[in-house]
């Protein structure tokens, strides 16, 4: 990709899955990298296997606090930043009748208001420079309902308009986009899927499987390259067909 090399990027929940490939893919073409994590085993041992990594910072991203605070570690180690990739997110599995109050909070927590806070410090670093890019982590969960995840797809809904307004705001410097992943085989979908149900998941997937951590890092260093210099304010789906057609389209 056009324009990565030596860029100062930003990886959160970088520890694991998508974020920890999206490093790798964006070392690969050149750019400095620091992943932040809640995660303080993870960050040690992403920085033994990727030697690499300018650094790592261990955060929670729904604390603003703390984000400010990792942002000033983030000045010491690159002294500004090109590239935010917004990626950190969790989710909770629950009946939407069962969802505590906690639950709730939590999922909306990191994955809405931390992806905010995040990109609220790393907008003002990149206006006082030369500019930059931010891509913020969505979901086909934000675009299409899905039973049993009624925190996670409201965030994920969220955080596809906080991009559009952020891209409003923010041009012509800074260009913001967000990914939203459909079915990806990562930790995460381990943890909250069966074996039989992620092959159920692949039967609805029109290219037949489900895709890989890979595959999203190379659309996130697109992105961010000078080879979509005119793309700002959208989302894009990566989610091998799953959501082309309604019911009309399934037999």
């Amino acid at each position: 990709m056009r324009g990565l090399k030596d860029k100062r990027v930003l990886i959160t929940g970088g520890a694991r899955g998508i974020g920890q490939a999206t490093a790798a893919r964006f070392l690969e073409e050149g750019a400095r990298g620091v992943v932040l994590d809640r995660d303080d085993a993870g960050c040690r041992r992403v920085a033994q296997e990727m030697p690499d990594l300018t650094g790592t910072i261990v955060a929670d991203v729904s604390d603003a606090r703390a984000v400010a605070r990792a942002f000033d570690e983030l000045d010491d180690l690159m002294n500004g930043l090109d590239v935010l990739i917004n990626n950190a997110g969790i989710s909770i599995r629950q009946p939407m009748l069962d969802v505590t109050p906690r639950q709730w909070l939590e999922v909306i927590d990191v994955n809405l208001n931390g992806v905010f806070y995040v990109a609220q410090q790393a907008a003002r670093r990149m206006l006082e420079e030369e500019g930059g890019v931010i891509i913020n982590m969505g979901s086909t969960n934000g675009l299409m309902g899905y039973p049993n995840y009624a925190a996670y797809n409201a965030s994920k809904a969220g955080v596809i308009e906080l991009t559009r307004s952020m891209a409003l705001e923010l041009a012509p410097k800074v260009r913001v986009n967000a990914i939203c992943p459909g079915y990806i085989l990562t930790q995460m979908q381990r943890a909250e899927y069966t074996p039989e149900m992620l092959r159920a998941c692949e039967s609805k997937v029109p290219l037949g499987r489900l895709g890989t951590p890979e595959e999203v890092a190379a659309l996130f260093a697109f992105l961010a390259s000078d080879e979509a210099k005119f793309i700002t304010g959208q989302y894009f789906v990566i989610d091998g067909g799953e959501i082309a057609g309604g019911l009309a389209s399934q037999s």
